[in-house]
């Protein structure tokens, strides 16, 4: 079929009224405009009573919200999820050994860290392909564990908390950049907990939040690092935690702006009914995925086991045998084509799949995307890869 059949293929008629569906930084949320910002402290000092009583209002609001238990600690961070995670890596890794689950581009990240950059003794790296989750029955809990809690670049997470035991001697260290807010994260089975604003209530980037229980204080203050730390690593002063972080005294500058939208996004979860709503959300737009991928007969899900299906970096690979008998590389522009088309259309912004992932799309399912926009999406990818075909096939 010519290119000129392709351009004749008829477009849909309606479009999300909200086309962004990035993995980060997200959707803002329904409703909102620059006037959320209009009390933002600008111009003032964020160590002045007022900057840190909207600092320590975050913290709050995020504990709340999150039900995390009343003895854990929970600070803000410099550099967004990851710095939050190098902080926790450098702080405490090397007192034992230490297991590392690594499933796509980020946990894999962690695993070169610790293995190339901190040379942690006896640290074993459990490993899966894109899609799935590494054997859980292979981790030793009596080591510290390093995993994500959601595979932001595979679309995989933890389906729950029952494969770590309550008992345990090694901490377990958990990013979970892409699932707080989003999805039930058990506290009880975790001694570090990371993520950043920019996720699931769709903050501002550059911040991140670090959320430490008992055992991982008692580690931090029992045990110095066994390495130099720069300043803006530093959890402890003179063998105690440094409290401040946790009240709202950030170990650098942080922005107002950026502090002011965070509280919005906050007060919106408040509104719509807390964790358990936001949970709903997200789970109706991956509802609604799931539904057009059964019909679809051309995409699939990354993560095979539904029970291990993200419902925020909701990833699908491309099946149709037209794609298939590609070879690698004319796969990538393929895909890259349909994120394209999608783009100049203005119906889907920034949906390709992350640079390490085989190629497809990504699209953001996270509470602040209304399901409406994404029912509305579905006939344009149809569309999309309608295009695509006769143009590579």
């Amino acid at each position: 079929m010519s290119a000129l059949s392709s351009d004749a293929i008829a477009k849909p008629g309606v479009r999300p009224a909200n086309p962004c569906f990035s993995s980060g930084p997200c959707a803002k949320r329904p409703g909102w405009s620059l006037d959320a910002l209009s009390g933002a402290l600008l111009g003032r000092s964020h160590r002045a009573p007022e900057g840190r009583a909207r600092l320590n209002e975050v913290i709050t609001r995020s504990r709340a919200i999150l039900g995390l238990p009343d003895d854990w600690k929970l600070g803000i961070v410099p550099a967004s999820d990851t710095g939050a995670v190098e902080m926790v890596l450098w702080s405490l890794v090397g007192e034992r050994p230490v297991d590392v689950l690594a499933f796509e581009s980020f946990s894999a990240t962690w695993a070169d860290d610790i293995v190339n950059q901190l040379h942690a003794p006896a640290a074993r790296v459990l490993t899966a392909e894109y899609g799935r989750l590494p054997d859980l029955g292979q981790v030793d809990w009596a080591h510290d564990v390093v995993l994500a809690w959601n595979g932001t670049t595979s679309g995989v997470r933890l389906p729950d908390g029952a494969a770590i035991p309550a008992e345990r001697d090694g901490l377990v260290i958990c990013d979970a950049t892409s699932a707080a807010f989003a999805m039930d994260l058990p506290w009880d089975r975790l001694d570090v907990v990371t993520w950043s604003w920019q996720k699931v209530l769709g903050g501002e980037a550059a911040h991140g939040m670090l959320a430490l229980s008992p055992r991982a204080v008692r580690r931090l203050e029992e045990t110095p690092p066994p390495r130099a730390l720069p300043k803006i690593f530093r959890l402890t002063a003179k063998g105690r935690l440094i409290e401040g972080i946790f009240k709202g005294d950030t170990i650098n500058t942080p922005s107002m702006l950026c502090v002011e939208d965070a509280l919005d996004g906050l007060r919106w979860a408040e509104a719509i009914g807390g964790l358990p709503a936001l949970i709903a959300r997200s789970r109706a737009n991956l509802a609604v995925v799931a539904d057009w991928v059964a019909r679809s007969g051309w995409a699939a899900f990354l993560a095979a086991d539904p029970a291990e299906r993200s419902s925020t970096a909701i990833c699908l690979t491309i099946v149709a045998p037209w794609f298939v008998a590609l070879d690698a590389a004319t796969q990538a522009k393929a895909a890259k084509r349909i994120v394209g088309l999608l783009e100049a259309e203005g119906v889907a912004l920034d949906i390709g799949s992350y640079r390490d992932a085989p190629p497809g799309l990504r699209l953001w399912g996270g509470a602040t995307v209304e399901a409406d926009d994404l029912h509305a999406l579905m006939p344009w990818l149809d569309w999309a890869e309608a295009r695509v075909r006769t143009e590579f096939s």
